[in-house]
């Protein structure tokens, strides 16, 4: 052990680890407790720029969106959405899966579709994503 780490190690007492542990357990609580989305209540579908539907999330239901490449299709199922089918070239839409945190966001650039669940806790907002 170095010397400067040594000198550094004996200005420690045992109620200095006993703060720094709490305040590790602090910063671990808030990262699973407080930095998660909340529920998600409905979802906004956007075909083109403008709103193709806004549905709740409350009852199992398909919709087809129709986007200049073809279709999109969107599942949703009670708490979660997810973009089940879509024309464009890389699929980075559909790869996402299921969507069940409020400000989940899935974008289909190539068709012009997206993706946005709703709800009062979400993790941040679109326009700062």
């Amino acid at each position: 052990m170095s010397p400067a780490l040594a000198a550094w190690r004996g200005l420690l007492r045992p109620g200095d680890y006993g703060i720094a542990l709490l305040g590790l357990a602090l910063c671990v609580y808030s990262a699973l407790h407080l930095w998660r989305g909340g529920a998600p209540d409905g979802a906004v579908i956007r075909a083109g720029g403008k709103v193709f539907a806004q549905v709740d999330l409350s009852r199992a239901r398909t919709l087809d969106v129709p986007g200049p490449l073809g279709m999109t299709r969107i599942e949703i199922e009670p708490g979660r959405a997810r973009v089940a089918s879509d024309p464009g070239p890389r699929q980075y839409c559909v790869r996402q899966g299921w969507l069940s945190r409020a400000g989940a966001v899935a974008i289909c650039a190539p068709n012009e579709v997206s993706l946005a669940l709703t709800g009062r806790g979400a993790d941040y907002d679109s326009l700062n994503y």
